[in-house]
């Protein structure tokens, strides 16, 4: 992959137009994904619109949930490109419902704190481990069983993703991240285990003005960078209090 880089060594950058320009040449039908995010919060719609727009179909994506009827995966739900979910929480999407029941969509569930440590694994280059999560529930059927100290594990796969995307506050132009809050969730993590790494930002500083100490995912992640400064917030469930 090219480097958009000129002669001048300080003049290198990531930043790409928008998040279509982003995604040319990258994405493809059949790809497995890793998508930051929780809930609403943290998600790269940018990207997503752009994956929405390239038409590519049948993907596997690894995300904490599906997003919602209108936002997040779930617009990729809607235009049937998805054909796996791998995902710990699904409860706020009524059509990730319906192929599920329908047999349109596969799922594999997996325990939040297990999605996270697969994604973590994958990105650190670790194939597998062991964890008690799950041992005695559907979630261990068909996975090897091993005893340690007289205590049952069950064996847990890294995710390598072909392609993450992930959503950060703020960014340099070396692909340096700095998430904000609920969105560390999950972006780290996928951010790591992309072969190709894409993130959006808020907002995108020159190089040298991040304090290295704030950086949650050093630019050597990251393969493109997109400057999205005035994303849509919707709220997933909104409560109010009587009063």
């Amino acid at each position: 992959m090219p480097n958009r880089q000129s002669q001048d060594a300080s003049a290198f950058t990531k930043l790409w137009p928008d998040a279509p320009s982003a995604l040319e040449g990258i994405v493809r039908d059949g790809m497995l994904l890793a998508v930051g995010g929780f809930g609403l919060c943290g998600v790269p719609d940018a990207l997503i619109l752009a994956l929405r727009s390239s038409g590519v179909r049948n993907l596997t994506i690894a995300s904490n949930n599906a997003g919602v009827d209108a936002w997040g995966i779930g617009m990729l739900l809607f235009t049937h490109q998805v054909k796996k979910m791998i995902s710990s929480y699904v409860g706020e999407n009524n059509e990730f419902e319906r192929q599920f029941l329908e047999g349109e969509l596969e799922v594999e569930f997996s325990p939040q704190g297990t999605l996270a440590e697969r994604m973590r694994a994958g990105g650190a280059g670790i194939p597998g481990f062991y964890t008690r999560t799950g041992v005695g529930t559907m979630i261990a059927e068909g996975k090897e069983h091993k005893d340690f100290d007289g205590v049952t594990y069950i064996l847990e796969r890294g995710i390598q993703a072909d392609l993450a995307l992930v959503k950060a506050w703020k960014a340099d132009l070396h692909g340096n991240l700095i998430y904000r809050r609920t969105a560390r969730n999950f972006n780290p993590n996928a951010a790591t285990c992309g072969k190709i790494t894409v993130a959006e930002a808020e907002i995108v500083v020159a190089p040298g003005e991040l304090d290295p100490d704030e950086i949650h995912t050093p630019g050597i992640f990251v393969h493109r960078l997109v400057h999205n400064p005035n994303p849509e917030k919707r709220i997933e469930k909104r409560t109010i209090r009587e009063e």
